[in-house]
């Protein structure tokens, strides 16, 4: 019995020992669930137009014809290792000038270039755009358990839905021969510039509409408390009137005034968008001697048939790219105290 008595105490013994042993294995185990963590940004980038003025069809030329400035704020929460969403307000031009756009696309030859049309429409605006998004985030390297052990570098794609505020506006015509040649921006769409509201016309359109912004970027983490990131992203809206130019032009006699004076441009000697103020018509004035009697005729139906298409007629609405260089700032979470035992 003595022996079995020993051998009992030794059990007891060798489990009292692993019972401590274990306990403190999993003291010192790290913790492997993931703690979400929270973060505010700052961001400064360009911004590009596609649309009616800046064609869908040549994206390298839409892009690098007329960037401009976007300046944004964010706030992000990273709720697991990959996921996170955020919640951004940004405040963005951007511009369209069918002068700037098409006039290199005129040359020597008789042939009328599909170019020429938009030249001729001699059309330009310019959009504060005031964006509120929420979007989805997807990181492809996954952080730690924690923010202080977050990924490196962390490239990402995201996708969400944006409400958009805008009101397109334009400069009103120069006239060299006024005493009073100065110009002043004004919005275009009380104007209604292409006849809206009237008899089988369409209903005014609204200045706040629906975008689909979806993009990648990338993360870089400089310490503890700070990321600084890059991306650029596309947002597809749900409007056609960020330049206020999507159908035909207003009937004759419809407008009156200044809409009248906006709403076709096709006669103006200068393009009025540019402070030089260039003498675009110049360049259609050599255009159509350079040419034979069928150019003339289409040149000359180009600037004074009210049937022509006002818009690009296409199947896709306006958009528009930001790009977006910011810097992120890492809210410190709880700092949990050991127990007091």
């Amino acid at each position: 019995m003595k022996k079995y008595k020993y051998l009992v105490a030794g059990a007891a013994v060798v489990c009292a020992l692993a019972g401590q042993i274990t306990e403190s294995l999993a003291q010192r185990r790290p913790n492997t669930r993931f703690a979400p963590y929270s973060s505010v940004s700052f961001g400064v980038g360009t911004s590009t137009y596609y649309g009616d003025l800046a064609g869908y069809g040549n994206p390298i030329k839409s892009t690098f014809t007329l960037p401009r400035w976007n300046v944004g704020i964010g706030y992000t929460r990273q709720f697991t290792p990959h996921f996170a969403a955020r919640a951004a307000f940004t405040w963005a031009r951007i511009t369209g000038d069918d002068y700037k756009y098409n006039k290199n696309a005129i040359s020597n030859s008789p042939v009328i270039e599909e170019d020429l049309i938009y030249y001729v429409r001699n059309l330009h605006f310019r959009n504060d755009i005031k964006e509120f998004a929420l979007t989805g985030i997807y990181n492809f390297i996954e952080d730690g358990r924690n923010s202080n052990v977050r990924a490196k570098f962390t490239p990402y794609l995201f996708g969400g839905i944006a409400l958009v505020a805008h009101s397109p506006q334009a400069r009103t015509p120069y006239n060299e021969s006024s005493a009073d040649s100065s110009q002043r921006w004004v919005k275009l769409q009380p104007l209604h510039t292409e006849g809206q509201g009237q008899p089988g016309r369409d209903k005014p359109y609204s200045l706040v509409t629906a975008a689909i912004p979806v993009g990648i970027g990338f993360r870089y983490m400089i310490n503890e408390n700070f990321n600084v990131g890059v991306e650029i992203g596309y947002r597809y809206t749900f409007t056609d009137y960020l330049d206020d130019v999507g159908g035909g032009y207003a009937p004759a006699g419809a407008l009156q005034g200044l809409a009248q004076q906006l709403g076709s441009r096709r006669e103006e000697v200068f393009a009025a968008r540019t402070k030089k103020h260039p003498n675009r018509y110049d360049v259609l004035v050599q255009k159509f001697q350079a040419s034979d009697a069928a150019t003339q005729a289409a040149l000359s139906d180009l600037l004074t048939s009210p049937n022509q298409q006002r818009g690009a007629d296409g199947i896709l609405n306006d958009g528009y790219l930001l790009t977006n260089f910011s810097i992120h700032y890492i809210i410190p979470g709880k700092i949990k105290c050991p127990p007091i035992k």
